[in-house]
């Protein structure tokens, strides 16, 4: 999809709010849904960033609310993230410094495989392809940054349940 945008800091990159527009389709049975809602990157009390992502998820024509909380910590080299599960166990490392990135992250017996794109300042993408016995699906997320005073992250924020489901399913 064109060139990508180099990030030399991901956090400093993602701090903030951003709308969120995400497909999900499950490859074997053709079902889609969509998830929108918002994220919000705030600071951590001992660093790197509470992600906070709130919003509706409808699958086969039913709404319901659907939140997901991650950790983005500071990764092992300059600029880069090490992403966590709220509950602290490892999801994927991230390294935007070239505006692309390809991850994989084990699930019980499913894979997942991610593709991050920052196209600019306000927008990137990622894309998750699941597959293994439980899942079969592709997973495409749009963010776009929200330029709006109160649309910006309290250094508390909010902090969901760790146990909360999300539009990516049950927690691994």
């Amino acid at each position: 999809m064109g060139e990508f945008r180099p990030v030399p800091d991901v956090l400093a990159h993602l701090f903030g709010g951003w709308r969120v527009l995400r497909s999900v389709r499950d490859l074997a049975s053709g079902a889609e849904g969509e998830f929108t809602g918002t994220t919000v990157f705030g600071p951590l009390d001992d660093g790197g960033l509470l992600h906070l992502e709130v919003g509706t998820f409808v699958w086969l024509g039913v709404p319901r609310p659907a939140e997901r909380t991650l950790r983005f910590l500071p990764g092992p080299t300059p600029g880069t993230a090490d992403v966590r599960f709220a509950d602290g166990r490892p999801f994927h490392d991230l390294d935007l410094t070239t505006g692309h990135w390809r991850t994989d992250h084990s699930c019980v017996a499913d894979l997942y495989r991610g593709e991050f794109e920052v196209h600019d300042e306000d927008r990137w993408r990622t894309t998750w392809r699941v597959g293994g016995p439980a899942k079969n699906q592709l997973l495409v997320t749009d963010y776009t940054r929200e330029r709006t005073r109160q649309n910006r992250p309290s250094p508390t924020g909010r902090r969901p349940a760790a146990g909360s489901s999300g539009p990516d399913g049950p927690r691994p």
